[in-house]
């Protein structure tokens, strides 16, 4: 294979793992500001478990990035889309369960570009995050189903529960760096 067609094949792979960066980034700002939201709503369980999702999303965003970089490319910092804010408790995870939902679908069609472009290393990536992406939408799924046919007696069982996810992970501020 010549050259130029070598590096077609890496624009391509580097053209989807910029698009699925950003679905990544918008998932990050739309779960975050539904954890805020749970939260001052009194819903502390359903907030922490959308905080940890965002921050699986963090890593995805993360690995696509650094994938990207191997590769010759610049990471994209835009997000696909707008964050829908203001969401209801009885919207919100219909409304994540599609996004997690149309991000897989879009995935395994990336994925196959990868595989058309002879780069199985991205293609195990996307099929890992496949894999993340169905335990988020199993989640979402469910808990829309069970605010749908339960409703206030769901919610109501839910409702003063505690917004923890546990011991803050130490940062570059409170690290190792900051000794």
């Amino acid at each position: 294979m010549d050259k130029k067609a070598k590096n077609e094949k890496r624009g391509k792979v580097i053209e989807v793992l910029n698009q699925a960066r950003g679905m990544e980034l918008q998932a990050i700002s739309q779960y975050m500001n539904q954890h805020y939201n749970l939260d001052d709503m009194d819903y502390g369980e359903l907030a922490a478990k959308v905080k940890l999702i965002a921050i699986d999303e963090m890593r995805h965003a993360e690995a696509f990035a650094e994938r990207i970089k191997e590769l010759g490319g610049e990471p994209t910092s835009e997000p696909a889309a707008k964050t829908k804010k203001g969401q209801k408790v009885e919207v919100i995870f219909p409304f994540d369960a599609d996004l997690e939902d149309h991000t897989m679908e879009v995935y395994n069609e990336f994925l196959l570009v990868c595989r058309e472009s002879g780069d199985s290393t991205s293609m195990k990536l996307f099929e890992t995050i496949i894999d993340e992406e169905q335990i988020h939408f199993n989640y979402f799924d469910n808990i829309g189903g069970h605010i749908k046919d339960l409703g206030a007696v769901y919610l109501a069982q839910i409702a003063g529960t505690p917004a923890s996810t546990g011991p803050a992970s130490k940062g570059f501020v409170s690290g190792p760096a900051a000794a």
